[in-house]
């Protein structure tokens, strides 16, 4: 009955009681200082804001920092545990009485009481004007964030009222002889349509388009076939003087993160070598086509121009990118903000190409935009008159189950890769990341039995450190010494290795004093190649099984092997994080370099210099001082969300000894496929960490898609 009382002045009563509340919340770390601070401005703004309205605003900036756009309040009132994380799970470090929760503070609140307390004109707004906080439906927004959703929307809607114009333009027999001659004849014993033909066909005939698939599918491969595909579309017509055009498309290539760009650039400059020019050759002159095609790809910070502290950028609707197709690699990691300055910047005219997994985790920041525009892919949605025109464009036959008479515009936009060339049909990796993304705990739990060549399972007891120590130091899974051989994965020459082999390479290959700065370069690549082999993954900051917590516990391990000696901040071997960007230095937030004692003359002290690869694919070395670096920490240990875009020979997933709520089946396939060729998954004694985290699916509250479920009948 007390406990009743408190909740029913808490929430009807005073404002500052509430106010008091959101601030115990802070002080347990339930909420940030911001979120805080924001329903304290409200009550300053409007001294008569009732409690229930505090308290959604609070909760407001609260899910943003969680990464959705915006508060749901059906769902909070429907299971406010769930739509919060509140109180967050794991434990409580604090031993004093701990507040109400959420879930206690709205008991016994109506959701038309809610929408009540926040009607109050000069603080929440429907639509337009200049209110803090937006009403929409049962949404509840940040205005700043509102207005980015309603920018998105609206630009993806623009260009996809262009498909009508564009399928016009290009009839399917000449979309037909560019795809034959960019795709080779399948096999007679292929199963399935050719999803990457389709996938240059469907994007061919809209100015808006997403290329979805898991790792391995060919995404790379699938949009420079696209780029050769516009590209000899538009300079064939330079041929025909009746027809529009006469120059080849402006396209830039674009991924989120320094780390993305480079990895792109490594594999698109070899997809481009291997475009059959020749068979293209009736159709345009292949060294126009060949030069037409870029090879460069750069952070979409840079494509838009940043302007030093300052949210907007250089190109926006007033200035706007020269650019006529713009490609965006590793779309998973564009968040809400960031996806509606890329919409402002374009012109009407240009054409938005997305690429990314969608099953990948979303954003750090709000929003995910990828994986809500392709939640229908799989099942495909195609209308009658799609199928129509991209069986005629490519000569494959599309399965009459993915067809959809309802089909919207956006389904019509997208396509997904379905098969996985990295990932043969005996890998337990592939078998594994397929389980997890169905959500399948059972089935997780089944394939160690199968005894997949690539896979291991490692349990971690909080008592005992030697097994990490041995995952750690050469990679092995269990104290037999066979463990630390080599073990063969079918048609890969790979091993599974720790990290002894970057830092054992960096002795070995070490050069003499005096080595010429081109060998100085060959040696840092060869270590920083040597890195790749092995990554500790994580999915925590803090804690003991957190980046914080390993990274302290791994370099204690590989100093008592005596494989590291620091000495300080800084030492030869340890391997470094860039955390925001540095446009001076030419470094990108996730970047990875490690740390090199560079011989210099016979006698001389060796000089420390931080080795990053060039970012230009070209296999060059960037030289940094540390006393240049502002924004580093040491990576032994790498949350999931900070690996994405990057790709390691031997991933080691490490899960904690306690279930978090960003434990979730989205992150755990995320880390999974990193791993190249072999992955460990090192878990504590026991297996409902993991079972809880595959069941876990991200669920982030948006209204992106409410005006993108248009009928295609009704464009």
């Amino acid at each position: 009955m007390q406990a009743d009382l408190v909740v029913r002045a808490t929430v009807c009563e005073s404002s500052a009681q509430m106010l008091a509340t959101l601030g115990r919340w802070v002080e347990r770390g339930w909420l940030r200082t911001l979120d805080g601070a924001f329903a304290r401005f409200l009550l300053d703004e409007a001294p008569d804001a009732p409690p229930l309205l505090l308290l959604a605003a609070a909760l407001a900036s609260h899910q943003l920092g969680r990464g959705h756009v915006c508060l749901d309040l059906h769902a909070t009132l429907d299971d406010p545990a769930f739509a919060l994380s509140l109180p967050p799970d794991g434990p409580q470090l604090l031993t004093d009485e701990p507040p109400l929760p959420p879930a206690e503070v709205l008991a016994g609140v109506t959701l038309t009481q809610w929408l009540n307390a926040l009607d109050m004109p000069d603080l929440v707004g429907r639509e337009q004007g200049n209110t803090p906080l937006v009403l929409a439906g049962t949404r509840l927004y940040l205005r700043r964030y509102w207005q980015y959703e309603q920018d998105v929307r609206a630009g993806i809607e623009a260009r996809l009222a262009h498909a009508a114009r564009l399928e016009a333009e290009l009839p399917p027999a000449l979309a037909r002889a560019a795809l034959d001659a960019l795709f080779a004849p399948r096999r007679a014993d292929a199963k399935g349509a050719d999803w990457q033909k389709l996938a240059c066909a469907l994007a061919a005939r809209s100015a808006f388009s997403i290329i979805t698939g898991g790792p391995g599918t060919g995404k790379t491969t699938t949009v420079v076939k696209l780029l050769a595909l516009l590209q000899t579309l538009a300079l064939g017509r330079a041929a025909n003087p009746q027809s529009p055009g006469g120059r080849p498309l402006r396209i830039r290539l674009a991924a989120p993160t320094g780390k993305a760009a480079a990895r792109l650039n490594e594999s698109i400059a070899g997809a481009v070598a291997r475009l059959p020019f020749e068979a293209l050759a009736q159709q345009v002159d292949a060294a126009a086509l060949s030069s037409a095609i870029p090879t460069v790809v750069t952070t979409l910070h840079r494509v838009l121009g940043t302007r030093p502290g300052s949210r907007r950028f250089r190109h926006d609707a007033g200035n706007p990118l020269p650019v006529d197709v713009l490609v965006i690699d590793e779309a998973s990691m564009v968040d809400l903000e960031m996806m509606a300055a890329v919409l402002d910047a374009l012109p009407p005219t240009a054409r938005l190409v997305l690429l990314g997994d969608k099953d990948q985790l979303a954003s750090v920041e709000a929003g995910a935009v990828l994986g809500e525009l392709c939640n229908r892919a799989r099942e495909g949605h195609y209308t009658q008159a799609s199928r129509s025109w991209l069986e005629a464009a490519t000569g494959e036959r599309i399965d009459a189950a993915m067809l959809d008479a309802r089909g919207t515009p956006l389904d019509q936009a997208v396509a997904m890769l379905r098969e996985s060339h990295r990932f043969a049909s005996e890998s337990g990796i592939g078998a594994l990341a397929d389980l997890v993304n169905v959500g399948d705990a059972t089935g997780v739990a089944k394939i160690w039995r199968h005894g997949y060549a690539d896979l291991a399972r490692l349990v971690c007891p909080a008592h005992d450190d030697a097994p990490l120590r041995a995952l750690i130091v050469d990679g092995a899974v269990s104290e037999a010494p066979e463990a630390h051989e080599a073990r063969d994965v079918p048609g890969r020459d790979a091993q599974r290795r720790g990290y002894r082999h970057y830092l054992t390479t960096m002795r070995a290959l070490r050069p003499a004093p005096g080595a010429s700065p081109e060998a100085l370069s060959e040696w840092a690549a060869a270590v920083l190649k040597a890195h790749t082999e092995f990554q500790l993954l994580c999915a925590l900051r803090r804690g003991a099984w957190g980046v914080e917590g390993l990274n302290r516990r791994v370099a204690r391990i590989l100093q008592d092997e005596g494989l590291i000696e620091p000495l300080g901040d800084w030492y030869a071997g340890r391997p470094v994080l860039v955390t925001h960007n540095d446009y001076e230095l030419g470094l990108m937030n996730g970047d990875i370099g490690i740390a090199l004692d560079l011989p210099v003359e016979a006698g001389a002290p060796p000089v420390l210099r931080v080795a990053f690869p060039a970012g230009d694919g070209a296999g060059g070395v960037k030289w940094v001082s540390p006393s240049r670096l502002q924004g580093v920490e040491t990576v032994f240990a790498l949350t999931v969300h900070k690996s994405q875009g990057s790709e390691f020979t031997h991933a080691a997933l490490v899960l904690p000894d306690t279930y978090s709520p960003i434990l979730t089946r989205e992150l755990v396939y995320t880390g999974i496929t990193r791993a190249r060729a072999f992955l460990t998954l090192a878990l504590p004694e026991g297996r409902s960490v993991l079972d809880r985290a595959v069941q876990a699916k991200v669920q982030r509250a948006s209204g992106l898609m409410a005006g993108l479920a248009h009928d295609a009948e009704a464009q």
